[in-house]
């Protein structure tokens, strides 16, 4: 495999790879350019936590990655998310850092593809460059797509297309499964993420994973008028609208209220924020939570997150 990412420049009538008949070398189409991966990687590096999800539910060679804080409510003792822990501990997944990408600690692991997040807490954007000296560099935007895009992208990347078909196929059917056992609560509903220290909330879009999701299984969000929108503290983003803490209310328009990345304790919580009180899905107590896994949605967490909505909405 060629290294550094010099193809992911040029134009694509400077490229003059040619796939074979085994499917590589193979272009790839990215946000940065076409790259072009000479052999299937057999050594991946993925500096998202996020991305790690979903690489090893399509048994994509994955030899190390990026992590978040340890032994937190959403990651074990290594920094992994707790959706896919044990997956990763299986595969022998070894955390390269914690946080702050560390371009030395991606060597020491000799990938032939490092794969980043092109946005999010998790991106390692700024490093571009100085991982393209390493191995060929795959920039991925997972704001914008649903787990199974992301598998499906992934897959094209690592070869392992099958993989990341079948375990979408799977998932389609639980959904399918899931849907015509539920009554949806009052439509439509605001999906968002509720920071207890009154920052505000984060919308979730129709543009979102979770908000893809919840379509699939017949919800409708609610989004808030412009005029409420909030900041970009976390970048460009199409899959969440930053609300404000002196705008949360009015930006909080559905008639149900989902909460992710939390747990039932900050249920009580929203129901007795002063500021909401007036809300019609406050007053009618339709308010739920659907775990501290649900902040990035991969083939485990909406594993997780789907048999939660089941048990949550089934119908009598």
């Amino acid at each position: 495999m060629q290294k550094g990412n010099d193809q992911a420049q040029a134009a694509p009538q400077q490229n003059n790879a040619q796939p074979s008949a085994s499917g590589w070398p193979r272009t790839l189409q990215t946000p940065q350019g076409p790259l072009t991966l000479q052999q299937q990687p057999q050594r991946i590096v993925s500096t998202s936590v996020t991305l790690t999800g979903t690489l090893l539910a399509i048994n994509a060679p994955l030899v190390g990655s990026g992590a978040t804080a340890r032994r937190t409510s959403v990651a074990d003792d290594r920094g992994f998310f707790t959706q896919c822990s044990q997956v990763a501990s299986e595969r022998g997944l070894q955390p390269l850092y914690v946080s702050e990408p560390n371009a030395e600690a991606i060597a020491a692991a000799a990938p032939d593809l490092i794969v980043i997040a092109a946005t999010g807490g998790d991106s390692a954007v700024k490093l571009q460059e100085q991982l393209a000296a390493i191995a060929p560099v795959l920039v991925v935007d997972y704001g914008d797509k649903s787990w199974q895009q992301l598998a499906a992208e992934l897959g094209a990347a690592t070869g392992h297309e099958t993989d990341a078909k079948r375990v979408s196929e799977r998932f389609a059917q639980r959904v399918q499964r899931v849907k015509q056992a539920i009554t949806l609560p009052p439509q439509p509903v605001s999906a968002l993420v509720y920071y207890e220290d009154g920052r505000g909330v984060n919308l979730w879009t129709p543009a979102s994973a979770q908000g893809k999701l919840l379509t699939e299984l017949g919800f409708s969000l609610a989004m808030p008028p412009a005029e409420v929108h909030g900041g970009s503290s976390m970048g460009r983003r199409n899959d969440i609208i930053q609300l404000s803490g002196e705008t949360m209310a009015a930006g909080i328009t559905g008639q149900s209220v989902l909460l992710f990345a939390t747990d039932d304790d900050t249920v009580a919580k929203v129901l007795s924020n002063p500021f909401l009180a007036a809300l019609p899905p406050v007053m009618a107590k339709r308010v739920w939570a659907f775990g501290p896994d649900t902040f990035r949605l991969d083939y485990y967490s909406a594993s997780n997150l789907l048999e939660r909505i089941e048990q949550r909405f089934k119908t009598p």
